[in-house]
């Protein structure tokens, strides 16, 4: 993990690669919570039998599961010493080109792409490659838009 002792350090980092993150497993137990919470029980992602004559030889993660682990890949990936609080602002795009087998490792790089003052913090675009252990291609490409603000807010 990266540190970086104050929010207003990262303005010099456009451009560059500010963490990378631990490897997080995504096993099927993950998998089938996923679809039982947002309700997409499609084979591919539950039904092992039938996805092991599929496409891929076994059941893979949902592509929004496999974007939702962008908070616990950014939390082992930097942290900002004097940020008191952050939020997600939204994502400018978002794409899947792998799939996530079962039992897949992933982990984030994180290239920081912009910093935009904001009273009391900044607004940062990050684009974010997940990238699957063994794989030759990302499985997740996103620019990702959150708002850190200082404890001198």
């Amino acid at each position: 993990m990266k540190h970086y002792a104050h929010l207003q350090d990262l303005a010099a980092l456009v451009g560059t690669e500010i963490g990378l993150s631990d490897w997080v497993a995504v096993e099927q137990p993950r998998i089938d919570l996923f679809a039982e919470a947002t309700g997409d029980h499609q084979w591919i992602h539950l039904d092992a039998e039938r996805a092991a004559q599929g496409p891929y030889g076994t059941t893979v993660a949902h592509g929004f599961l496999t974007l939702s682990l962008l908070p616990e890949l950014s939390k082992t990936a930097f942290a900002v010493g004097d940020v008191r609080m952050g939020i997600n602002y939204g994502l400018n795009k978002v794409r899947f080109p792998a799939p996530v087998k079962s039992g897949a490792r992933l982990r984030g790089r994180f290239r920081l792409t912009g910093f935009d003052p904001l009273p009391g913090g900044a607004q940062l675009t990050v684009e974010v490659t997940m990238e699957v252990e063994g794989g030759d291609k990302p499985v997740c490409v996103a620019e990702s838009l959150s708002r850190r603000y200082t404890q001198s807010a």
